[in-house]
């Protein structure tokens, strides 16, 4: 194809696809059935997991539950078990260490099925400034919020390719759009994710397995406890999230194929800004917003958790 009408079609597809996305804004997309899914949720002890589990057992998906916290796992299946209809199971990992997570795959995939729909959810995060930050806890806030999505898309995508379907949902954060002060090792770690899932969906895409679906979720703070004592300055504008009203837009999201979700809405403003504004302009704009020294408030779940 020349060059001319392989630039006449990008924009004619260009213009289509703008199009569609704007229909889509008045128009939402049908929910999928995921009732019968085969759904994995790591870091399901507590916060987000919790809900997306009892939310995903709910509509009829076998949950398959994964947490270093024995305690929070055995709430989880209680409570999705009381308000689910589908299959509970629950397996103790250590999402830091690769062997363990290709252990506990086979034993899933063995006892309960190929898994259709992998949510990577679980978290740590230091909330200390760069050179207080000890070498330890930044090796496992690497492990635990990146280097697990890498093992775990190992262990279960190869049956999704084989099938040509399944979904893969990256919880990440606004954290991995722009960085921020004492959190130079969650920003990392959440950049890297989004690059990472990204990527995997552009070769799913080249291999034509169009069945393989991507959501990457990158919400504002959400009220969990995992950043406690964080604050939003303009709760009316940014504010904190709510974790029933997230889980319910993360649920959303997946039954729609959404690619990407911002939570509150104006992070899709922010990022578009910061793609064109100065540094020096973007700089005025995270202080205005509180982004800037957000985490100096920071202190975390309590050591119990």
């Amino acid at each position: 194809m020349n060059f001319f009408l392989e630039t006449l079609k990008v924009i004619v597809l260009l213009i289509y696809y703008l199009l569609e996305s704007l229909v889509f804004l008045v128009v939402p997309v049908r929910k999928k059935n995921v009732s019968g899914e085969i759904v994995l949720i790591t870091g399901a002890g507590s916060g987000i997991g919790r809900l997306l589990a009892i939310k995903f057992a709910s509509l009829g998906a076998t949950v398959v539950l994964w947490d270093i916290n024995q305690e929070g796992l055995n709430c989880t299946v209680r409570e999705a078990r009381e308000k689910g209809t589908g299959r509970v199971h629950s397996y103790i990992c250590d999402c830091s260490k690769r062997q363990d997570i290709y252990r506990v795959a086979d034993q899933v995939k063995k006892e309960v099925g190929d898994v259709s729909i992998l949510i990577n959810n679980a978290g740590v995060v230091i909330g200390k400034r760069f050179l207080d930050s000890p070498d330890s806890l930044i090796d496992k806030t690497m492990e635990v919020n990146t280097m697990a999505h890498f093992w775990t898309y190992k262990a279960f995508v190869p049956a999704m390719i084989a099938a040509n379907r399944g979904h893969l949902v990256s919880i990440a954060s606004c954290a991995g759009l722009c960085g921020s002060s004492q959190a130079s090792d969650y920003c990392a770690s959440k950049f890297a994710a989004i690059g990472f899932a990204e990527s995997i969906d552009l070769e799913m895409r080249t291999l034509k397995k169009t069945g393989v679906k991507t959501t990457i979720v990158c919400p504002f703070v959400i009220n969990t406890g995992m950043f406690g004592g964080v604050k939003s300055k303009w709760p009316r504008v940014l504010p904190v999230l709510d974790p029933e009203y997230a889980a319910e837009r993360i649920i959303s999201a997946v039954r729609q194929n959404q690619e990407m979700l911002f939570i509150p809405r104006i992070i899709y403003l922010f990022y578009f800004m910061k793609s064109f504004l100065p540094v020096k302009a973007t700089v005025l704009l995270m202080d205005y917003f509180g982004i800037l020294d957000i985490m100096s408030t920071f202190k975390g779940r309590p050591k119990k958790e």
